[in-house]
C-alpha cells in the first residue's frame, strides 16, 4: 500500500504541483519500502511472533515490487507527464514475429524470478520461524503463486506456436476510396 502512496505522492508533487524535489525525493522512497517491510517482517517473527499467512503475502509482494517495481515507476511517471503535458505519447509498438515470442517469454521469466524470490524469501522466514511446523502457514502462498506462474506460461508457448503477422501495409486503393 504504502509503495503506491509513494509512488502517487512523488508523481503528483513533481508534475501537478510542480515541486520536484520533493516528487524526487517521495519516489526515492519507493524502493525504501521494501526494505522496511523486509525488516518488520523478519523482526516480527524473530521476536517471536507466530507466523501468519500475512508474513507470506510481505515475502511475495515483496518479491514482485523488487521485480516489477521499477517498470511501474517508469510506467506511471511516462503516464503522468502525458497527462501534464510533460511529454508526447510514445508510439505503441505492435508486437509481431518474432519480437511478439521474445517479449511473451521475456515477459514469463521475470515472472519467474519473481517466483524464485517468494520461494526463496518464504522458506527463509520458515527457517527462521524455526521450522516447518511453526512456518507452516507462510507455506500458503506457494500455491497460488505457482499456479500463476503455471498459468502463466500458456502465453508464450501459445505466441510461439502462432506468433502473428505484420498488419498489411495500407494500399494506395483503400486509401483513396476514403
Amino acid at each position: 500500500m504504502l509503495f503506491w502512496v509513494f509512488l502517487v505522492g512523488g508523481l503528483t508533487a513533481r508534475y501537478a504541483a510542480g515541486l520536484r524535489v520533493l516528487g524526487g525525493a517521495l519516489l526515492l522512497c519507493v524502493p525504501l519500502i521494501d526494505v522496511v517491510l523486509l525488516a518488520a517482517t523478519v523482526i516480527s517473527i524473530r521476536d517471536g511472533a507466530e507466523p501468519t499467512v500475512w508474513h507470506g503475502l510481505s515475502a511475495a509482494y515483496l518479491s514482485m515490487t523488487v521485480v516489477y517495481g521499477h517498470r511501474i515507476v517508469r510506467w506511471a511517471d511516462a503516464k503522468f507527464a502525458r497527462r501534464h503535458g510533460a511529454s508526447a505519447a510514445p508510439p505503441r509498438p505492435t508486437l509481431h514475429g518474432r519480437a511478439a515470442v521474445v517479449d511473451a517469454w521475456r515477459s514469463w521469466f521475470r515472472f519467474l524470478l519473481a517466483y524464485v524470490m517468494s520461494v526463496a524469501l518464504i522458506y527463509g522466514l520458515v527457517v527462521l520461524a524455526g521450522g516447518l511446523d511453526r512456518g507452516a502457514p507462510l507455506l500458503v502462498w506457494l500455491n497460488p503463486l505457482t499456479k500463476v506462474l503455471l498459468y502463466s506460461l500458456i502465453w508464450p508457448v501459445v505466441i510461439t506456436i502462432w506468433p502473428g503477422k505484420a498488419p498489411e501495409p495500407a494500399s494506395d486503393e483503400a486509401a483513396g476510396a476514403g
